[in-house]
């Protein structure tokens, strides 16, 4: 099984705290579709005869797109791509777009499993970090992806947002429980540099949360989400029994995947690649036929350090037998000393972080890796 990943960088403005390749040149949109879907063509053979088992649109903003450009896209990708007819096809989207009309025509389209950029039910909040929806509208676009036939939703939450205090975001994940969505998505607010809230930081206007704040509001998503029934089966990812997000879940398990789009990076098992992050560039360069990308082949040592950085983040851990002797012996040395003090426990054979070991899982993966 393998997967593929489409990136749609068009956004109606940008969020104070995102990095991700996105533009507002709404109007490139039609050549940008167009563009990918050549690429498409171009590289039906990157995965060899490998069936694919999720097709996920990101971005950006993919509900931007209209569903006659999302039919489109799959129409492509169905020609081009041995899709499994069981595929999780999943496509990320603003709250703010999300109209019951809106929804029932991209569950129309094939697409099986939404993706809703929340990020807090706070609206101060919101606001500070730019984002386009209210609470309301938040809660509203749930409760209309399940009008419209979704029964595979997703929701992003945001912890350590300036000034949050852990009973505001003991508000959020009530909030998240609340809306009987299958899956949740935690991330850690990140100052990335070059982004208008990390300019706000480093002038004062608002502080960082300390460490060990942000490690109690890590224990206390994980206390509330697994006492409603959430599997926490990655770092900064629950679900409810059975749905686990098949296509990120390639990313951790080193499954292959192909990325269409500027920006967008692929990986086959021996290397990857990523495309040039122009969207003029990438549209020229397809319609010439001559895709601009840059490639890594990965050693075994590379591979050896991509499974111990994705592997520690999910709940099955390292398995030990998938390594080399040579890997195996330098990774239980090396662990030895985080097994002795719990942070990662052995378990038939796998080797997994504690929720100890979770604090302090960058450190733990340095420490490992060759």
């Amino acid at each position: 099984m393998a997967g593929i990943y489409v990136h749609i960088p068009f956004c109606k403005s940008r969020c104070r705290y995102c990095d991700f390749f996105s533009t507002t040149l709404l109007h490139l949109q039609i050549p940008y579709i167009e563009a990918v879907k050549t690429e498409a063509q171009l590289r039906r053979t990157y995965l060899g005869e490998q069936t694919i088992s999720s097709v996920y649109f990101g971005g950006g903003t993919p509900s931007l797109l209209q569903s006659e450009q999302i039919c489109s896209l799959l129409e492509t990708l169905n020609a081009n791509f041995a899709i499994d007819n069981n595929a999780e096809i999943s496509i990320e989207a603003n709250p703010g777009d999300l109209s019951l009309e809106k929804l029932r025509h991209i569950r129309q389209t094939g697409v099986n499993r939404l993706s809703i950029g929340i990020q807090t039910f706070s609206d101060s909040a919101l606001k500070l970090l730019g984002r386009r929806h209210t609470a309301s509208e938040a809660t509203d676009a749930v409760l209309a992806a399940r009008e419209a036939g979704f029964d595979n939703i997703s929701i992003d939450l945001m912890y350590g947002l300036p000034g949050q205090t852990l009973e505001e975001l003991s508000n959020d994940i009530w909030h998240a429980i609340e809306t009987g969505v299958e899956h949740i998505s935690t991330y850690n607010l990140t100052y990335e540099d070059n982004t208008p809230l990390t300019q706000m930081l480093r002038q004062g206007l608002i502080t960082q949360q300390p460490d060990d704040t942000l490690n109690r509001m890590a224990e206390l998503i994980y206390e509330k989400l697994t006492a409603a029934g959430y599997i926490r089966y990655e770092v900064s990812n629950y679900c409810k029994p059975h749905y686990q997000s098949r296509h990120n879940s390639s990313y951790w398990y080193h499954i292959p995947y192909i990325g269409l789009g500027a920006g967008a990076h692929s990986f086959n098992g021996k290397s990857r690649q990523w495309n040039i992050s122009d969207i003029n560039r990438y549209i020229d360069s397809v319609r010439a036929r001559n895709l601009q990308y840059e490639k890594e082949t990965l050693t075994e040592t590379d591979l050896y350090n991509e499974t111990v950085m994705l592997r520690l983040r999910t709940k099955d851990g390292i398995c030990l037998s998938e390594l080399t002797d040579a890997d195996r012996n330098y990774c239980m040395l090396h662990a030895r000393s985080f097994v002795e003090s719990e942070k990662l426990i052995l378990s038939n054979n796998n080797l997994k972080a504690t929720l100890a070991g979770f604090n302090i899982l960058d450190y733990m993966t340095r420490e490992l890796m060759r």
